[in-house]
This record gives structure tokens, sequence and C-alpha cells, in this order.
């Protein structure tokens, strides 16, 4: 019940996409309940954020599964896609008058803001958490995949794909390496 609990009052204050609610999810998770560790929840961040689908309900299906297994990732995907379901439902109702009200205009120019200094912070605490690896792989690859994505306008999907196939090729160095010695 925690699960769902937590899961749904995330999802319910969270406004700006799934990038927004993972630095809550890590607050909530790993500093507040202590759940999972932090480089597990960065690996977990990463799957979801690979995978087809909403990133706030990818990653929502992998912690609960994380912590709880099948019936864990069933109640926190429930809890993080309800509350939108829910505030949806009730302004597709009002909808003409949200779509021309002045204040309701100020108000999302004002969580655009916040949406964007939200998403700077994850940037931020997960490109730190790659640099404090001290390793030069994914040094490289972070940077590279900036680079692709932001001054050449590479596909997003390739870049994914791509980083995908060289952490798999380097986890699999990394192994043959340790068999070797081992």
């Amino acid at each position: 019940m925690t699960l769902f609990l937590a899961a749904f009052q995330l999802s319910a204050c969270t406004f700006g996409g799934g990038f927004v609610i993972i630095p809550l999810m890590r607050r909530k998770f790993v500093q507040e309940l202590g759940w999972i560790g932090e480089q597990e929840m960065l690996d977990l961040t990463a799957i979801a954020q690979s995978s087809p689908g909403a990133i706030a309900v990818n990653a929502s299906i992998l912690v609960g599964y994380r912590v709880a297994g099948p019936a864990g990732a069933l109640l926190s995907v429930l809890g993080t896609v309800l509350p939108p379901l829910i505030i949806l439902s009730v302004i597709s109702l009002f909808y003409a008058a949200f779509r021309d009200n002045r204040f309701v205009s100020m108000a999302m120019t004002g969580m655009l803001a916040g949406v964007g200094a939200v998403i700077c912070d994850v940037v931020l605490h997960m490109g730190w958490s790659v640099v404090r690896l001290r390793q030069p792989l994914p040094l490289l690859v972070m940077a590279g995949a900036f680079a692709a994505v932001y001054w050449f306008g590479v596909n997003l999907i390739l870049v994914i794909l791509v980083c995908g196939v060289v952490g798999g090729l380097d986890a699999w160095r990394r192994e043959q390496s340790r068999r070797e010695l081992g």
C-alpha cells in the first residue's frame, strides 16, 4: 500500500512530463524510504528512458517490480497513471473554459519555467553520477551522445541504440576480462 500511495502522490504532484518525476522518485525511494540504492535508481532510469512508452510509467514499473515483484509493478503503475487520468478527465469536462482563461495560461507559462529547472536538475545529477565513475568510456559516451544530438541532429532513438550497444559490449568485455583473471 505504501508503494501505491507513494507513486500516486508523486504522480499527482508532478507536472511537466516523465523527466520531472525521476528526481522525485529518487528522493522518495532512495533517500526517504531506502528501498533502492542510488546506482540502481540511475540504472532503472536509464532502462526506463530507453524503453518505449512514457518514462514515468516505465520507471514506476521498474521500481515497483524491484521493490515488490509483479504485484509491486502493478500497484506502482496504477498509482502513477491514475492521477493524470483523473486530472485529464476533469479538465476535459471544462476544456473550453480553461483554453481561453488568461490566468490558466499564465500559470502554465510559470510551470514551464519550473519544469525547465527540474529537467536541468535531472541532467546535472545524472551527469554528475557518470562523472563520479571516473571511467573514460561512460564519459566519452555521454559527451558523444550529447554532441550527436545537439550539434549534429542525430535521431535520439539511434543515439540510445548505439549507447546501449556500446554499454553492452563494454559489459561483455569486462565479464570476459573478469573470467580470464578469475
